[in-house]
C-alpha cells in the first residue's frame, strides 16, 4: 500500500510553530518526512499553518509544493548556509543606547514616525525575497498540491491573533476569541509581520494595521488548521518542555535580565502549543463519551484530531551555548556567555548551530519513522 495521503477524507495538517532560530529544527523533521515518503512526492499535507519563523518554513513548503523533497531541500541549504547578517543589522552600533532611547520614548509619550525596534530586519526581507516565490502558491493550489497555507501574525491595535490564509474555494473567514481567518493571497508583507519580533524587529504595516509576531497572543496554534479542515495534525514543536520534570533546573540567585527576557520570549514562543495540544489530547478522551444523539441534537462536530508531535529530545538552551562562539562580536557585548541559553537558541542565526538543529530534528523525526509511516496511511 502506496503513502497517498491526499486521497483520504480526513484532511492532513502540518503545525510550525515560531522559536527564532530554533525552527531549524523543523526542517530536519521534514527531511525525515520525505524520506519516508516515496520519492517524487507531493507536498503531503492538505493545510499548513506556520507562525513566526515557522511560517517562513510553511510558505517555503507551500510554493514548491509540486515536490515535496525538492522544497524541503531548498530550506535545508537555506538553514544550513544563514548566518545573523542575512538575518538583521543593528540599527545603532550601540544596542544599549537603542534601548535606552526606546525606553525614554515610552515614558515621555512621544509620538514619533521611527521605528521603534533593536534590530534591522531588512536584510531577511531581501533573502525571503530571493527564496520564496509567493505566485507559485495559488499555482500549487489550483493543481491541488494543498488546500490551505495560513501565516498568523498579531495585530497591534486590537491584540488579536491573524490568521492570513490562502486557500482553494469553499473555505470562509472565521472569527473566535481572540482569534481571526483572514482569506487573501499572501505576500511577502505577511511574512515579515509574522516573524517580526515586538521590540526586537519593526511592526509591519498591512492595509491600515500595523502587525508583530504571531506567536504573541497565539493562544491556541492548531486551531487555524483545524479551520482550515485538518483533522490530522504534525505538529513540530521546538522545546523540550515536555521531557522536563517540574523544577529540574536549580536556580540559586536572582534572574538576570537577559534570563528574564529569554523566560518570556520562551513562554510566548514555545510554551502555548504545548498547552494546546495536551488540551486536544484530553478532548479526544471525551470525544468517545459523548452520546451520538445528543452531539446531533447540539450540532457539534464530534470526532477525534489524530496528532503526531515531534520536539526535541534535547534541551535547544543547552545546545546554543555550545555554540555561543558562533554569535556575532557586536550581539556578544551584550549577550554574555552563560547569561541565557533560551535567549541565545532564540537568536543564534548561525550555520554551526542551525545545521545541529537540522540534524537533531531528522534524527528524532527517524526515530518516530513508524509513527509517520502510520500517521500518512490512516484512512
Amino acid at each position: 500500500m502506496g503513502l497517498l495521503p491526499k486521497q483520504s477524507e480526513r484532511k492532513i495538517g502540518l503545525i510550525l510553530s515560531g522559536g527564532g532560530s530554533r525552527a531549524a529544527y523543523q526542517v530536519g523533521v521534514l527531511r525525515a518526512v520525505a524520506n519516508v515518503l516515496p520519492k517524487g512526492a507531493a507536498n503531503p499535507f492538505h493545510i499548513i499553518s506556520g507562525t513566526s519563523a515557522g511560517a517562513l518554513n510553511a510558505v517555503a513548503i507551500a510554493s514548491n509544493a509540486r515536490r515535496f523533497r525538492t522544497a524541503v531541500r531548498t530550506l535545508e541549504y537555506l538553514w544550513k548556509n544563514i548566518d545573523s547578517s542575512q538575518v538583521y543589522t543593528p540599527y545603532s552600533s550601540n544596542l544599549l543606547t537603542s534601548a535606552s532611547s526606546l525606553v525614554l520614548s515610552v515614558f515621555n509619550g512621544r509620538k514619533s514616525d521611527s521605528v521603534v525596534a533593536l534590530l534591522n530586519n531588512k536584510p531577511l526581507r531581501q533573502l525571503l525575497a530571493r527564496v520564496i516565490r509567493f505566485e507559485k502558491i495559488q499555482r500549487n493550489i489550483n493543481l491541488g498540491h494543498l488546500d490551505a497555507i495560513s501565516v498568523t501574525a498579531s495585530a497591534y491595535s486590537t491584540g488579536e491573533s491573524i490568521s492570513f490564509f490562502q486557500s482553494m474555494e469553499g473555505i470562509a473567514s472565521w472569527e473566535g476569541p481572540h482569534r481571526i481567518g483572514v482569506n487573501t493571497t499572501l505576500e511577502l508583507d505577511h511574512l515579515m509581520a509574522s516573524t517580526a519580533i515586538p521590540v526586537v524587529f519593526p511592526a509591519v504595516g498591512i492595509a491600515n494595521q500595523y502587525f508583530g509576531d504571531g506567536a504573541i497572543r497565539q493562544i491556541a496554534p492548531t486551531s487555524t488548521a483545524m479551520h482550515l479542515g485538518a483533522r490530522r495534525i504534525l505538529a513540530v514543536g521546538v522545546s523540550a518542555n515536555s521531557h522536563k520534570k517540574p523544577l529540574e533546573d536549580e536556580m540559586t540567585e536572582q534572574p538576570s535580565l537577559l534570563q528574564i527576557l529569554g523566560h518570556i520570549m520562551n513562554s510566548a514562543f514555545v510554551d502555548t502549543l504545548e498547552n494546546d495540544l495536551e488540551f486536544l489530547r484530553h478532548i479526544n478522551e471525551i470525544v468517545p463519551l459523548v452520546p451520538a444523539k445528543l452531539a446531533e441534537e447540539r450540532n457539534l462536530l464530534m470526532s477525534e484530531v489524530t496528532l503526531l508531535e515531534i520536539s526535541p529530545s534535547k534541551e535547544l538552551n543547552v545546545m546554543a551555548m555550545e555554540y555561543y562562539h558562533e554569535l556575532p562580536k557586536p550581539m556578544a557585548k551584550y549577550i554574555k556567555e552563560g547569561s541565557s541559553g533560551t535567549l541565545l537558541s532564540l537568536i543564534l542565526f548561525e550555520s554551526g548551530f542551525c545545521n545541529a538543529l537540522c540534524e537533531l530534528g531528522f534524527k528524532d523525526a527517524m526515530e518516530k519513522e513508524t509513527e509517520i509511516r502510520e500517521f500518512f496511511l490512516e484512512q
